[in-house]
């Protein structure tokens, strides 16, 4: 069940896609889809992040969050309205697409940490996207999923930062912490980055979090790893294939260490753009 908040409109026109009145349309066409089969979603991306931060920004698409084992349901429904539907990444992505235009269908992350669960909906926030009931993606979520993301030409660093200026007050801590879990070094090296951009406003973070992630770094470094394990493909699937390809460390999104297989990696890695993700030799 979501929380109990009053439903609050996310003010469409800021947005790029909001100014396109066919791609409107067609994001409107599978929003009230969705709903009308029944398929539990939330919506994230650009405008979720307008409604949490009141600023809007481009956005060529529309990133919809949905569970693993409804994906299937969803584009075999969209399939049946015409629609191009393709599971583009078995591990994570789908899409559904009208010529140019296109919907991100979201049950995890690249990197296979952030699967899609009943918390991403029990804690959704009720709300409105071009005209149509939705629930918008909880800033817990939006800050764990995008912590991960340091690729060559995407780094969302920027996006958790603002998320934890604006909603530092009523996050729900606990639950973030439970997310990053073994993880909790990356959430780490951001709320110390928010110190560093907000000097002013590093207090807001809470003295608990901050003394239990040192007291996780205290107890790490009394005692050494023993395989040599990668965790940068964690967080850019380009930048770190020297260390697995080359250097002989292991890849941390593979079983046993991560939740992807081989297949999966490697269909992942195959669809780098080397124009803008490899480093230069």
């Amino acid at each position: 069940m979501m929380q109990a908040v009053a439903p609050i409109s996310v003010p469409v026109a800021r947005s790029a896609a909001a100014s396109n009145a066919p791609r409107r349309r067609f994001y409107r066409r599978v929003l009230r889809e969705l709903n009308a089969a029944g398929i539990e979603f939330v919506v994230g991306g650009g405008y979720a992040l307008e409604r949490h931060l009141g600023i809007g920004r481009p956005t060529k698409d529309l990133d919809l969050f949905l569970r693993a084992g409804d994906v299937h349901a969803a584009l075999d429904h969209f399939r049946t309205l015409g629609f191009a539907a393709e599971l583009a990444f078995p591990h994570w992505l789908a899409k559904i697409t009208r010529r140019d235009d296109q919907v991100d269908l979201i049950f995890n992350a690249g990197n296979g940490v952030c699967p899609v669960d009943d918390d991403w909906f029990r804690n959704a926030v009720p709300s409105q996207v071009l005209g149509v009931p939705v629930a918008l993606s909880p800033v817990e979520e939006m800050i764990w999923s995008k912590a991960f993301v340091m690729e060559r030409e995407r780094y969302d660093g920027a996006d958790v930062l603002h998320l934890l200026n604006a909603c530092a007050e009523t996050l729900d801590w606990s639950r973030l912490t439970r997310r990053f879990g073994r993880h909790w070094r990356v959430l780490f090296a951001h709320l110390t980055m928010f110190g560093f951009v907000y000097p002013s406003e590093r207090r807001r973070i809470p003295e608990a979090v901050m003394r239990q992630c040192a007291h996780f770094l205290d107890l790490e470094l009394r005692c050494a790893p023993v395989r040599r394990i990668c965790r940068g493909t964690l967080t850019s699937r380009a930048q770190y294939l020297v260390d697995i390809e080359r250097w002989g460390y292991e890849d941390a999104r593979l079983v046993p260490h991560g939740s992807m297989t081989d297949d999966e990696a490697s269909t992942w890695t195959a669809a780098i753009d080397a124009e803008v993700s490899r480093p230069l030799g």
